[in-house]
């Protein structure tokens, strides 16, 4: 009895001193409390310590960045002067960098062109149109008519708008391409009006128009060039020395240096703008029949009968003279500054080099030959044509034909293309400088006398549009 309530009593005792611990309130003394309560207490505490330091995280850094935001809307009046001074800075950077692209586009574009210059100063720049080149349908040609006789010359301005044209009546037209009417006439006179007529009163055997459509001259058979104002058609200067017939002129690319050929076998230069003449130069010994310049300081002449073609120096005061035809070399055109192309009344068409006495190629009979087997005569070659800085050149004759060419590599040969028939003395040619067409005058005889009169052919002006291949014809080209 005694042992068992004993352990009933130690057991209660337990019990109650449990629930002492449990319930009652912590004291400074009760170590054992303590301890067990502590045991829990630091992973609490530490879960604690992370969500309490967590909760006030945010509000500190917004604080800060309140602080610093509030910090550069408060800037000092020296610091609000170094920033707009980077600021001004970086803008004037931007616009160098700008700037200097621009400078870069520029000087390429201007690079580009000099070394055109360069290349056409040196006969090097070939543009190669020829070979896109197609017959135009006869319902394309136009016919300009006005003239009463036949056309002798024909110019075109250099922006393809105008063309000028004179003939045997004396009278000058001046044309607008668009629409093919006439935008002025200067009428010719009658021999024996000269002193009182403004213009012409002889036949009219070549013009010339200045590279930037000013200045507009003349010359006929009265030993007379007449200096027009190219846009009004208005009469400005007379220039007289010539002692024959003047048959070539032409202005100097870029310039109102004006060169003029004549029968009296001279060169003379004119200053247009000074309305003065400068000197003369003396070296054919027969008649020149015709002359052409480009940007250089010389010019190129034909010497008729003299069998020569001779290219002048101006500066220099020399003269190169070649020698190829067996007729009369009846005309000349420069393809570029160091190539040429002449025509004559043995039928043939010559290409040179300046650099070389004899030509580089000879198509002879170019135009074919008219009489009997026996009697047979090659058609003369009247005029010639070049499209500048290109292969494409073309040729006219009695025989109611301009024959248009291709211009072999380095120009050392011609390849015919097409024939455009036209009935006629083919008295003069000239490209369009942008190559979209080319202007035949046309006439009943020839332009340097009365020979032949073709009684069917009508006096006037074709234009003859040079039409280029479609992409489509290209490419079934290139299957074939």
């Amino acid at each position: 009895m005694s042992s068992s309530f004993f352990i009933k009593t130690k057991e209660k005792a337990k019990v109650a001193k449990k629930g002492n611990n449990a319930a009652g309130p912590k004291r400074k003394g009760d170590s054992g409390g303590k301890s067990k309560v502590q045991a829990k207490k630091p992973n609490s505490k530490y879960n604690e310590e992370i969500s309490s330091d967590s909760e006030p995280e945010s509000p500190v850094v917004s604080k800060k960045r309140q602080s610093g935001e509030e910090h550069e809307y408060d800037e000092t009046p020296q610091e609000k002067k170094l920033r707009l001074a980077k600021l001004y800075l970086e803008q004037l950077k931007e616009e160098e960098e700008k700037k200097a692209e621009e400078d870069s586009f520029e000087t390429d574009l201007i690079a580009g062109r000099l070394q055109e210059e360069v290349l056409e100063q040196k006969g090097k720049l070939q543009r190669l149109i020829a070979k896109d080149l197609i017959p135009p349908d006869t319902s394309e040609i136009r016919l300009l008519r006005g003239h009463k006789l036949p056309v002798t010359c024909v110019v075109i301005s250099s922006d393809d708008k105008c063309i000028f044209s004179a003939a045997k009546d004396c009278s000058i037209i001046k044309w607008d391409v668009a629409s093919g009417k006439k935008l002025h006439t200067i009428p010719g006179g009658r021999k024996g009006t000269e002193d009182r007529h403004v213009g012409h009163t002889a036949h009219i055997l070549c013009m010339a128009i200045s590279s930037d459509g000013k200045y507009l001259a003349t010359g006929d058979m009265n030993k007379l060039i007449m200096i027009w104002e190219a846009e009004t058609c208005k009469h400005l200067y007379k220039f007289t020395g010539h002692k024959g017939p003047v048959s070539g002129l032409s202005f100097r690319k870029g310039t109102h240096d004006l060169y003029s050929a004549s029968h009296d076998r001279s060169v003379k230069v004119w200053n247009v703008d000074e309305n003065a003449y400068v000197e003369t130069l003396f070296g054919h010994q027969d008649a020149i029949t015709g002359l052409d310049s480009l940007s250089r300081e010389r010019c190129v002449t034909a010497g008729g009968r003299d069998g020569t073609v001779r290219v002048w120096k101006i500066t220099e005061e020399s003269q190169l003279v070649f020698h190829g035809h067996q007729g009369s070399i009846d005309c000349i055109q420069l393809i570029n500054e160091e190539h040429m192309i002449s025509g004559a009344d043995d039928g043939s068409v010559s290409l040179w080099s300046v650099n070389k006495k004899k030509p580089l190629s000879t198509v002879k009979k170019a135009h074919g030959c008219h009489g009997d087997t026996e009697l047979e005569q090659p058609h003369w070659v009247a005029s010639v044509a070049a499209l500048q800085n290109s292969d494409t050149v073309a040729s006219g004759s009695h025989n109611s034909q301009v024959q248009l060419w291709k211009c072999g590599q380095n120009y050392r040969g011609l390849e015919p293309l097409f024939i455009v028939f036209r009935s006629g003395f083919v008295n003069s040619l000239k490209f369009s400088s942008s190559g979209q067409f080319l202007v035949a005058g046309v006439g009943q005889e020839h332009r340097l006398g009365r020979w032949w009169r073709l009684k069917e052919a009508k006096n006037g002006i074709y234009v003859i549009p040079l039409k280029r291949k479609s992409p489509s014809q290209e490419e079934a080209k290139m299957d074939d």
